[in-house]
């Protein structure tokens, strides 16, 4: 795929260029996170949620977008933090990517609806926001949810152009007890060699009752375990299933911690590790 020309990238113009420093030049270089999947039912805004909190427990301000329109799963757990957009829509993408450079608070998540990941990688390109990765300008960190299907993993394929200057992680997120093919080599082979990735990031399964409570309580896994309800005032949450919340939460922070998520965030090349 033609990607477009350098004078599209973020910044669209040389005029916009010599009238505002590149990103490169800033301070702080933005760092943007996209976790997605084309399948459904994988588990990625559940994932967005904890990579929420993983951030906030680092002191990292983070801003989300949604864009499961109208009315967002991301938006109802993190509403202070998240605005629901439509990447297929200018004025939408415009809203995250010119404000990249301007926006106090530097790293953006894209938690991308289901189905919703290619054409999403897609107007990035269009925007020519990969360029601007490809020229430094910007940190890039995919999360790829994986289903447990062939069709999910043939998405593998779709995503690779995309990917090339990105830190892309496939995530496999044990939602049930799927095996994500690990007893099948052959398999395993023939799709994750077709692409350049950072690792493999391993998401456990939640306690279901737990999980389900944080749900009807509809706030963010930190808040539950905190013991406070969506308005910050105290509740009545059980003890062991909060329990239950806080091991999980801690062994996804290990994972993140394992690949070093928060230099990547900084700027840091994992490829140099």
């Amino acid at each position: 795929m033609a990607k477009p020309s350098k004078e599209a990238k973020l910044g669209s113009s040389r005029d916009d260029k010599e009238k505002a420093p590149s990103l490169a030049a800033q301070r702080v270089k933005p760092a943007v996170i996209v976790v997605g999947a084309d399948k459904g039912g994988v588990g990625k805004t559940t994932i967005a949620r904890a990579l929420l909190d993983y951030l906030a427990a680092n002191n990292v301000l983070a801003r989300a977008f949604d864009t499961e329109t109208p009315r967002g799963t991301l938006h109802r757990f993190h509403p202070d933090l998240t605005s629901i957009v439509d990447l297929t829509s200018t004025s939408d993408q415009m809203k995250i990517i010119d404000t990249l450079s301007t926006a106090q608070i530097k790293v953006s998540v894209i938690d991308v609806r289901a189905g919703g990941l290619e054409p999403a990688l897609q107007a990035l390109q269009d925007t020519g926001f990969l360029d601007a990765v490809s020229e430094g300008e910007v940190s890039f960190i995919l999360f790829h949810v994986l289903g447990s299907s062939i069709a999910s993993l043939d998405e593998i394929e779709e995503i690779a152009p995309y990917v090339e200057d990105a830190e892309y992680f496939l995530v496999k997120n044990h939602v049930n007890d799927t095996s994500f093919f690990d007893w099948d080599p052959v398999t395993h082979r023939r799709y994750f060699e077709k692409v350049r990735t950072a690792g493999e990031v391993v998401i456990p399964k939640l306690n279901e009752l737990s999980y389900e409570q944080v749900e009807l309580a509809g706030t963010s896994f930190s808040t539950f375990i905190a013991n406070k309800t969506a308005y910050g005032e105290p509740a009545d949450h059980s003890f062991v299933l909060r329990g239950y919340v806080r091991t999980w939460q801690s062994k996804i922070a290990d994972e993140f911690d394992r690949i070093h998520l928060l230099d990547l965030i900084a700027g840091k090349d994992g490829r140099d590790r």
